[in-house]
């Protein structure tokens, strides 16, 4: 009887080591994750990168200015035309074309008449254009006028000599001869050119 006994006692020791173990098994689980029934966090996706700051802009064409026509050929029977700038040790260099659109020979001998307008169409306060390139520092010696006809089709260049400065020339008015109506053309690349500075011209040349 004492043997039956004792195995009762121990299955019933067994059974509440095995109740109390689950129990705790149970407890453990609840600590860590309190709501078993809640779906597991997710993950954010990481924030990102911070837009970089805008670029510098150049100031704009005003649309009330009138310009040069892009396509067609002007009443005048020519058009101009700008390259980008060249800079080298405070000098800026430009070119400046004009094109005889027309049916008939087109006769030149000299240079441009040339002035720099600002943003919005008015002329660059204290800038002053002169014939040659003697009163800018470093640019190129001028090889003079000359005459020449430009047939239909045909392109003759000049350059446009300067000193850096804090000024922003957008457009040219242009007239490619001494009394002619002059034209307002948007530059390529804009003119770093400011008060009290100026513009040398070189004398037109045929282009090849």
């Amino acid at each position: 009887m004492r043997r039956t006994s004792s195995r009762y006692a121990l299955l019933v020791g067994v059974l509440a080591l095995c109740v109390s173990g689950c129990g705790l098994s149970t407890e453990l689980e609840r600590e860590f994750d309190p709501d078993p029934e809640r779906p597991p966090a997710r993950t954010r996706p990481p924030a990102p990168p911070p837009a970089p700051p805008p670029a510098s802009v150049t100031p704009d064409a005003s649309p009330s200015v009138p310009v040069q026509p892009q396509q067609g050929c002007p009443p005048s029977g020519v058009r101009f035309g700008t390259g980008p700038v060249s800079a080298a040790v405070g000098l800026r260099a430009m070119t400046l074309t004009v094109t005889n659109c027309s049916a008939e020979p087109y006769e030149l001998n000299g240079y441009p008449a040339v002035s720099v307008l600002d943003e919005a169409g008015a002329h660059l306060e204290g800038v002053r254009t002169a014939e040659g390139t003697d009163e800018v520092s470093m640019a190129p010696e001028d090889p003079g006028p000359e005459p020449l006809t430009l047939a239909p089709g045909e392109t003759a260049g000049a350059g446009l000599y300067w000193r850096m400065a804090a000024g922003k020339g957008i457009y040219l008015r242009v007239a490619a001869r001494k009394g002619d109506g002059a034209t307002t053309v948007r530059a390529e690349d804009y003119l770093d050119i400011g008060p009290e500075n100026v513009l040398g011209t070189t004398a037109w040349k045929r282009t090849p």
